[in-house]
């Protein structure tokens, strides 16, 4: 069984090209998983964690979103966001967390939805670099 090719693509470059044996990614319907041989797809990707297998050990990267493509074992992640677990500071995840929870307490005079979101990567992050 050969390995997938994995490219991580965000708005400032190539962030990483490798191989990998496998890939969970988060969905808006949920976590899908990507192995060798998987069939064609695109799909749209929320804030969350994506997880790859890379010479027998686990990577963790946190994302905020955006589009996952597989085709003939080439896996192309394009995303606003994309840190590696072990890039996380994770006392500016927990600043920006309280941030956000600040201003979602104050409830008039901010946009709510983009507090949310704020909140919702700063959870994510800490989670990730949880794995570390």
């Amino acid at each position: 069984m050969s390995d997938l090719h994995i490219e991580i693509v965000t708005p400032r470059g190539l962030l990483f090209t490798g191989e990998a044996t496998s890939c969970s990614a988060p969905a808006p319907d949920g976590v899908f998983q990507i192995l060798p041989e998987h069939a064609s797809l695109l799909s749209l990707l929320s804030i969350g964690e994506i997880k790859f297998i890379i010479n027998g050990h686990e990577r963790f990267m946190a994302t905020s979103g955006g589009f996952l493509e597989v085709k003939a074992n080439n896996v192309t992640i394009m995303v606003e966001t994309a840190e590696w677990a072990e890039d996380i500071v994770i006392d500016r995840a927990r600043a920006a967390e309280e941030r956000a929870r600040k201003r979602l307490a104050e409830k008039e005079g901010i946009d709510a939805a983009r507090a949310e979101l704020a909140l919702a990567r700063a959870i994510n992050r800490i989670k990730v670099a949880s794995h570390i």
